[in-house]
């Protein structure tokens, strides 16, 4: 059941931002729900630099999202985080279902809908993916030249994710099960999806729970970062295009746009970082945060390098 945004942000808004709820198309036709922040004393007739901020595979606005956009506004950015399509209060059914070329678009949606902004300078525009929305925003940035710089925080490449640990043998019994599983959605008139985390937080998680599934469950599970419309995974078929999907096969041509990396040393998924930076060309920069896991980079904010952050994007976005 989707539940309406307010009350459910995991972070306060700052004094001195102002939030709006705004709707828009994303090139499908879905209709996707965003959050805009801008500083309180905003000028209309000025044309600022904006950032799109992408949630975590996933998650939605109301989570990590919320936290960059809060001091990225406050900070003289205009910001737009949003609900991936089949997510949230966006449009899309049946829920939770997901697709990289679908969420690779959502980005580019939200480029569409900030350069009709008469306050958003349309040349100025960033984007900024948490978690899988990183391989996400590499994706939209190597189509779409409209986007003039990228940082990922924690960053997924969910294609390499759905593959991840799997030799050929067992790659062709994925599909296989997979693939009837189709059948059996189909005789349903539903696709199945079975949710990760509880529809209620937990205090914490459960004491014997492996890594990395006690991380999540540090985050999504709890009142740390828990919300109702994000209760982890997607329809059980949607890791079918993922396998048949390469999001960062084109991370070369970004270039000479530039791209940051922010990743935590112990994050359990710098490797997916690491691999990108190879690929990618100049300009890049990789930036290591102190004593951080992976989704310490989702909210907080004693460990985002905001300062660093800030000063990519007016670097940039000039």
């Amino acid at each position: 059941m989707m539940v309406t945004s307010e009350n459910h942000y995991i972070a306060p808004l700052d004094e001195h931002v102002e939030r709006r709820h705004v709707f828009y198309p994303n090139r499908y036709g879905l209709r996707l729900a965003g959050d805009l922040y801008t500083a309180k004393d905003l000028d209309a007739e000025a044309g600022y630099p904006a950032i799109i901020v992408g949630a975590p595979y996933g998650g939605v606005k109301e989570q990590g999202p919320c936290v960059y956009a809060n001091e990225l506004a406050r900070r003289g950015f205009v910001v737009l985080t949003f609900d991936p399509c089949y997510m949230g209060e966006s449009e899309g059914f049946p829920r939770n279902v997901s697709s990289p070329d679908l969420f690779t678009e959502n980005f580019s949606a939200g480029v569409d809908y900030l350069g009709l902004q008469p306050f958003v300078d349309r040349e100025r525009i960033g984007v900024l993916g948490i978690c899988g929305s990183g391989g996400f925003a590499l994706s939209a940035a190597a189509m779409d030249p409209r986007i003039k710089a990228v940082v990922t925080a924690s960053m997924y490449d969910m294609t390499v994710a759905a593959r991840l640990g799997m030799d050929a043998e067992q790659i062709a019994r994925t599909k296989d099960r997979l693939a009837r599983q189709r059948w059996v959605d189909a005789e349903n008139g539903y696709p199945e999806y079975v949710p990760s985390f509880p529809e209620e937080p937990l205090d914490e998680p459960p004491a014997d729970m492996p890594e990395p599934d006690a991380e999540w469950f540090r985050f999504y599970a709890v009142r740390r970062g828990h919300h109702p419309n994000a209760r982890g995974g997607f329809t059980t078929t949607s890791d079918l295009a993922f396998m048949n999907y390469s999001l960062l096969e084109h991370i070369d041509e970004i270039s000479p746009r530039p791209i940051m990396f922010i990743v935590g040393d112990r994050a359990h998924s710098r490797f997916f970082s690491d691999d990108a930076f190879k690929a990618a060309k100049e300009p890049k920069r990789m930036v290591v945060v102190d004593d951080a896991e992976h989704i310490d980079l989702y909210d907080r904010t004693d460990r985002i390098p905001f300062d660093e952050v800030e000063a990519f994007f007016k670097e940039n976005l000039h």
